[in-house]
């Protein structure tokens, strides 16, 4: 009698298994390429397959007594899923489903951490621990780059000088209250200074005289001339005409302004 084998590799029992299906329930790989894929469903299928193996190998990267190299390399493996799980789900987009990258769950992107001014790759589980990557996390992020004077000239319009400011009417009321406190102020300061100028007068009770530009000097006498230097670098000058005095100079300007208005009116001026 044959054996269970032999019967297996006759060619009624695989055409048999053919007819059943059984063949097709091995496992199929999964696409190189997530394009090559047109159906929504295998889209989904190969998206919840990678779902599961970061899963695994993030359990995996927790334990620390792996060993450098075989957390380094679980990293890079993990890091290269989330990039093949994000290709997949642009395909799925791409076909007709859901946008997974608004509205699907991120607690396996969340678990990461990036390198500050290195985003993309990130470090999960003890591989943030490992040597050289401590002291990247440590150090401070770099600082933004500084924006062009083309770039800070784009933001500024007639609000940046104050032209709006008064439009809202806040402005306004606020300017006149304290326009009006100021001017109180000052006027309190002139009261005050002026009554302690009044009480000192009061108190000293002495009257400046003004003095009389316009008073005759009184004639002195002639002072001997003095005899010139012997290099005649002093000379002596006699004045030939007569002098006018300031109350002569004073009259001809109010009879030269007199004789303007009688001429601007015309009235002839009584002789």
């Amino acid at each position: 009698m044959a054996r269970n084998a032999e019967k297996a590799m006759t060619t009624l029992a695989r055409w048999r298994a053919a007819q059943s299906g059984e063949l097709e329930k091995v496992k199929k790989r999964r696409p190189y390429l997530a394009s090559d894929c047109k159906s929504l469903y295998a889209c989904e299928k190969w998206r919840m397959q990678i779902i599961r193996e970061i899963a695994q190998k993030v359990a995996q990267i927790q334990n620390a007594g792996l060993g450098e190299f075989r957390i380094r390399d679980l990293n890079d493996e993990i890091n290269k899923l989330l990039r093949e799980k994000r290709h997949w789900e642009d395909q799925i987009k791409e076909v007709g489903g859901p946008d997974y990258q608004k509205v699907g769950p991120r607690m396996l992107d969340h678990e990461g951490k990036e390198v500050p001014g290195n985003r993309g790759y990130k470090y999960f589980g003890a591989a943030k621990e490992l040597p050289g990557v401590r002291e990247l996390f440590e150090q401070e992020p770099p600082p933004p780059p500084r924006k062009t004077r083309a770039e800070l000239m784009k933001d500024i319009d007639a609000d940046y000088y104050g032209y709006m400011d008064d439009d809202d009417g806040i402005l306004i009321p606020l300017e006149l209250q304290a326009e009006k406190s100021a001017i109180q102020k000052s006027v309190s300061d002139w009261k005050s200074k002026k009554e302690a100028k009044m009480s000192t007068d009061q108190s000293s009770e002495e009257e400046v005289e003004e003095v009389n530009i316009y008073a005759e000097r009184e004639p002195q006498p002639e002072e001997e001339p003095q005899h010139p230097l012997l290099d005649g670098s002093q000379q002596r000058f006699v004045a030939h005409v007569p002098v006018p005095s300031q109350q002569d100079i004073e009259q001809a300007l109010l009879r030269r302004r007199k004789q303007e208005l009688l001429n601007k009116y015309g009235i002839a001026e009584e002789q």
